[in-house]
């Protein structure tokens, strides 16, 4: 394989997704399958999409997904954010339009702890007054 490859990592909730791009005919898969075989929810398929439709350049550049971790809707929001870091790596001028969009920042939105003595994060035994 030759250099033309470029090289981005997205994180999301406990989501980690390596992307790597090229141009080519628009090919997308994540983990060796279509994204509408990977992600079947609409808003998934459309949240991967998203760095693409704001670059531009979707059915240009071929990406290849590797996601693990988390659940879909993390890997998502990690696959988005891989590819925006990919494609800034491809072409630096794309780093004001993708992020005045905000997929550069990072969710820093995480799972509370669990706290003892308590059933969840929150969720406190009933409160008995009588």
């Amino acid at each position: 394989m030759d250099s033309t490859f470029s090289w981005g990592t997205g994180r999301r909730k406990n989501a980690l997704a390596r992307v790597r791009l090229c141009p080519g005919s628009g090919e997308l898969k994540i983990n060796d399958r279509t994204v509408e075989e990977y992600f079947p929810r609409m808003v998934w398929q459309a949240q991967v999409m998203q760095s693409l439709k704001v670059a531009g350049l979707e059915g240009k550049v071929d990406v290849f997904v590797n996601a693990s971790g988390g659940g879909l809707t993390g890997q998502a929001g990690a696959v988005r954010m891989g590819i925006a870091r990919a494609l800034i790596k491809m072409n630096p001028d794309l780093r004001p339009a993708l992020k005045k969009e905000g997929l550069l920042t990072r969710d820093p939105r995480m799972v509370e702890r669990k706290k003892f003595g308590q059933k969840g994060a929150r969720g406190k035994r009933q409160f008995s007054k009588r």
